[in-house]
């Protein structure tokens, strides 16, 4: 017999027509995960079908997405980009010991499933995440809705819900939601449709403090992320009173951790895989106008509170490298490092940190790659180039910005365009300030090229070993040849032949 699961209290919802029903589809569909069954109750006519179609043709992200009913197959399977759904109805079924030929459980191991009439398949179904009872309600379309859901599945619902009513408030009634490819932390994003309009949400909750990692503060705080969303709309609003493509807020709820941005499209700098040279220029013209002006100073938000980026300190840039120590390391060569080798690692950066810590200073927006920029071919000079992912901007050394630019990690910049690129940044800055100093960037730039494909080649062995994104690993080779370019800078020597002793490089 299945084991009795713990539920939250039924919650009940009343939806007016069958675009209602669709968006609730969309709104359990945008939080469904691998694992998740969601059992659809009701009678003949109920809307169990509707809603199922609904929700595979949110995850299919096309509103004509052919979902014919499984009632003579029994199951129809959907291998869909961001999750594969298994769409069964056992209305057929004629023994519950049918349920086995399915090979469901299979299906739930890296997809998500809808059954209707799921009492049919008795003690054989796995406990559902979601059941969904659909009956009639007072008008010929209306339907009321119960939804019974295992606790930690109610919170994301809830969350979702939330979101719904945001974008209603916002004027966005009814909109469609689609998953939009986020990025490696926590915040999720989404492309909203309505009345020929779309937006992007980003649904970035208040990050909670981490485990104390070191002097009793958790990474995040050490590492200076931003911890909600209001980074995210403070460095939008300077960027923007500078002419600078972030998107525009079109609503907020700071508290809440939602925002509804301008949309920018879908076009970026990069094609087939290869940096487009005009717009990696383009890139690299925005941020050497952006150095060139005086440093932004703190901004006002809309509760009344100032908001101005934290300090790129020694302490941020420390915690940062020792990623390869506690990650890397361990994913290349099986064990540990040593403590005397460990330390010496420390002592190095140490000294090169103590140097940056007389370069000049400005707000460096810290994810300046090419995920997070888009082109906007009808905009004209450096407003060609959208800026979407800035919340974690820092006040360090400009010359981070442009190796997070030249030294992508998921995309190979030539080292010749590098080169010419980087020469252009800096006879763009000599000509906008006479006391540029170009001998003392390029050591900063070489410094931080190898500061920032250290702390990747953590992160991305973290991402494999403790997230589960194996994908990550592939991108290891192209970061150790950036590492190896960047150590060759004289600066650097003390460091280059400790990489090559640990077997780094």
């Amino acid at each position: 017999m299945t084991a009795a699961v713990a539920t939250a209290a039924p919650l009940t919802l009343a939806l007016a027509d069958e675009a209602a029903t669709t968006a609730l589809a969309e709104d359990i569909a945008a939080v469904l995960r691998p694992g998740d069954l969601v059992a659809l109750e009701g009678d003949l006519g109920a809307g169990k079908t509707t809603f199922a179609r609904a929700l595979v043709r949110a995850l299919a992200d096309d509103p004509l997405f052919e979902v014919p009913s499984p009632t003579f197959t029994l199951v129809q399977s959907y291998d869909l980009p961001r999750l594969s759904v298994a769409h069964l109805d056992l209305y057929r079924l004629v023994d519950p010991s049918e349920l086995d030929e399915l090979g469901l459980d299979e299906l739930l191991v890296h997809g998500a499933a809808l059954v209707e009439w799921p009492g049919r398949g008795g003690d054989r179904l796995p406990p559902p995440t979601f059941t969904l009872a659909l009956a009639d309600g007072p008008e010929p379309e209306a339907r009321v809705a119960t939804i019974v859901a295992r606790p930690e599945a109610a919170g994301r619902l809830a969350r979702s819900l939330s979101v719904r009513r945001f974008l209603e408030a916002a004027g966005w009634v009814r909109a469609a939601r689609r998953h939009l490819q986020g990025d490696a932390s926590t915040r999720t994003y989404e492309r909203v449709h309505a009345a020929g309009r779309s937006a992007v949400l980003m649904d970035a909750p208040a990050r909670p403090d981490g485990p104390p990692v070191k002097d009793g503060k958790p990474y995040s705080r050490i590492a200076r992320l931003a911890e909600d969303v209001r980074p995210f709309v403070a460095v939008a609003t300077a960027l923007a009173e500078r002419g600078i493509s972030a998107p525009h807020l079109y609503a907020a709820d700071l508290d809440a951790g939602l925002l509804l941005t301008e949309d920018l499209g879908h076009e970026g700098v990069v094609a087939d895989g290869r940096p487009i040279p005009e717009r990696y220029a383009a890139a690299t013209d925005l941020l050497a106008a952006f150095h060139a002006t005086p440093m932004p100073g703190p901004v006002k938000l809309a509760d009344g509170t100032l908001y101005a980026p934290p300090p790129y300190d020694a302490a941020a840039m420390t915690i940062e490298v020792e990623l390869l120590l506690d990650w890397y390391v361990p994913h290349a060569t099986g064990a540990p490092l040593d403590p005397a080798p460990a330390a010496e690692f420390r002592r190095l950066w140490s000294a090169r940190f103590a140097d940056l810590a007389a370069s000049e200073r400005h707000w460096i927006l810290r994810d300046y790659h090419s995920p997070n920029l888009l082109w906007l071919p009808e905009r004209q000079g450096l407003a060609r180039v959208g800026v979407i992912d800035f919340q974690d901007a820092v006040i360090g050394p400009p010359a981070y910005d442009v190796a997070s630019l030249l030294q992508d990690a998921r995309v190979t910049v030539p080292a010749g365009l590098a080169e010419e690129l980087l020469g252009r940044y800096v006879e763009a800055r000599a000509e906008a300030d006479p006391v540029f100093n170009a001998a003392r960037f390029g050591a900063d730039y070489a410094t931080l090229c190898a500061q920032r494909a250290t702390k990747i080649l953590g992160i991305f062995a973290r991402l494999d070993r403790r997230d589960g994104k194996p994908h990550y690993l592939a991108h290891l080779p192209r970061v150790r040849d950036y590492l190896a370019h960047a150590v060759t800078h004289p600066v650097l020597s003390g460091l280059r032949l400790w990489y090559e002793t640990a077997g780094i490089l």
